[in-house]
């Protein structure tokens, strides 16, 4: 089984580049094969264009770039996003990348006033990598408004199951060590069987 990890940080040595690759070394460990998309590195182009309303209108098929994303989707039966939170929220790189690629008539189809959810085979995991301590997400009721925003405005609209749901924020003393090996023991799980509808709680 196979695993796609997507992450969007510009510096190569951030902790959320570490935590991506434990969570891929946590899953090729466990006898799968897992594929890291950096999508600074590569270069995506996170920007909503004129091409993009034409695909949603209808006009005129997807761009080449976003048909490359959505075949990689396409041949994983899970998906990790690993962010840092920028702004209560995830990064724009990333936000772009799923704004574009995550369309109508692959992620969703709109018929006759109705919602045809087509990514019911994919399961999705989401650690998020904060810079507050947990009590300010908390005081602030960030656990409810990222999985309002991300867990159910995103992927379970489209019919993805949301399997894990993380926030990984400082606690004090050893907290890189502790989100890496959390990454790697999430990652030796990630392809178990999950029912379907069980979401995880927040670390």
């Amino acid at each position: 089984m196979h695993a796609l990890i997507v992450t969007a940080h510009p510096v190569a040595h951030s902790l959320t580049h570490a935590v991506a690759r434990r969570l891929a070394d946590g899953v090729r460990d466990a006898g799968h094969s897992a594929e890291i998309a950096d999508l600074a590195r590569e270069g995506f182009d996170p920007r909503f264009t004129e091409a993009d309303i034409a695909r949603f209108l209808r006009q005129a098929p997807a761009p080449a770039d976003v048909l490359a994303e959505q075949a990689r989707i396409d041949r994983a039966d899970t998906l990790a996003l690993v962010y840092p939170i920028y702004w209560w929220s995830m990064p724009g790189l990333l936000k772009g990348w799923i704004d574009r690629v995550f369309s109508q008539g692959w992620a969703y189809e709109e018929k006759d006033g109705r919602d045809e959810r087509r990514l019911g085979h994919l399961s999705v995991h989401l650690l998020a990598i904060g810079g507050a301590d947990m009590r300010t997400y908390a005081r602030h009721g960030y656990f409810g408004a990222m999985r309002t925003q991300i867990d159910h405005g995103i992927f379970e609209y489209c019919g993805a199951r949301v399997i894990t749901s993380e926030l990984l924020v400082p606690a004090g003393g050893e907290d890189a060590g502790r989100h890496l090996d959390r990454a790697f023991d999430l990652g030796r799980a990630l392809l178990r069987t999950q029912p379907r509808g069980c979401v995880a709680d927040a670390a």
